[in-house]
């Protein structure tokens, strides 16, 4: 009887060892269609590559490129690539895209709170006025799914810490490249703007509770190559080198960013990627 029992646990092992052999096949031989159409079940809870509305061929085109091929790139989870499409779709105000957009990442696994962060630590980049628009747009998909706001608080930072807590995070990443830069100003106030930086950008985002400082380094760089600033992204790179990103892991959140910012910029964030590979 024993020995039926281990049998028939080897042949259960081989079939299913077989059936996984299948489907990697099967996943190989998909077309982009297939793997667009499977994305956006996931992503949006409904079908892709519908012949209804205005403009069925443009959304065609659209959603084959974005969902069935720039989502093959690099090593990127999907939950990860909603986060960082997140982050593009904020700085570009566009509130109607950024909506679905957060109702996907929901979808796939991130939390509200998750949502949340990866919008609150946008406000040192591109200014509150921007960030308060994107937050109302994510409350109202919250209250939309139920969610109750304002959700918990993951502040993690004294008032009389902002300054000390902030530093301890920047200076292993960027050490003191934007004192340095901004010494020699009129009446030292090149100091004030450094010091708010520390305290504003480290202090009171970098510190909370949500995302840890690789992933907010990460989606970082979604946001810069979305705003183009190639000068700020190098930085960037540089520091989530440190913070634990690899090189091909930075790659592809730029890439990820392509169908979203165009590829004049993403052409020029993948050369300036090049640029900080080559000073290693």
């Amino acid at each position: 009887m024993k020995k039926l029992i281990l049998l028939l646990l080897a042949f259960l092992i081989i079939q299913n060892g077989s059936m996984a052999q299948a489907a990697d096949k099967q996943g190989e031989n998909m077309t982009r269609t297939d793997i667009c159409k499977d994305n956006y079940r996931t992503l949006f809870k409904g079908e892709a590559l519908q012949t209804t509305g205005d403009d069925p061929e443009m959304m065609a085109i659209l959603q084959k490129y974005i969902f069935g091929e720039v989502f093959t790139v690099g090593d990127l989870d999907i939950k990860t690539r909603e986060l960082l499409t997140v982050t593009s779709l904020s700085v570009q105000q566009t509130l109607p895209q950024l909506k679905a957009h957060i109702n996907a990442a929901l979808n796939v696994g991130a939390t509200p709170i998750e949502v949340r962060e990866t919008i609150y630590q946008l406000a040192p980049f591109i200014g509150f006025p921007k960030t308060l628009n994107a937050i109302g747009v994510m409350n109202e998909v919250f209250k939309e799914r139920g969610i109750k706001t304002p959700l918990k608080s993951t502040a993690a930072v004294k008032e009389n810490e902002r300054y000390e807590k902030g530093f301890a995070i920047q200076n292993p990443l960027y050490g003191d490249e934007i004192a340095q830069s901004l010494s020699g100003l009129p009446e030292n106030m090149g100091k004030d703007v450094s010091d708010f930086l520390t305290e504003v950008c480290f202090g009171d985002f970098y510190t909370r509770d949500g995302l840890d400082i690789k992933t907010r380094e990460l989606l970082f760089i979604a946001a810069l190559v979305t705003t183009g600033n190639s000068a700020t992204l190098k930085s960037h790179i540089k520091g989530n080198l440190k913070a634990g990103n690899s090189k091909e892991t930075i790659t592809a959140a730029i890439i990820q960013c392509l169908p979203y910012v165009g590829f004049p910029n993403t052409i020029a964030a993948l050369k300036t990627m090049k640029e900080v590979l080559n000073e290693k």
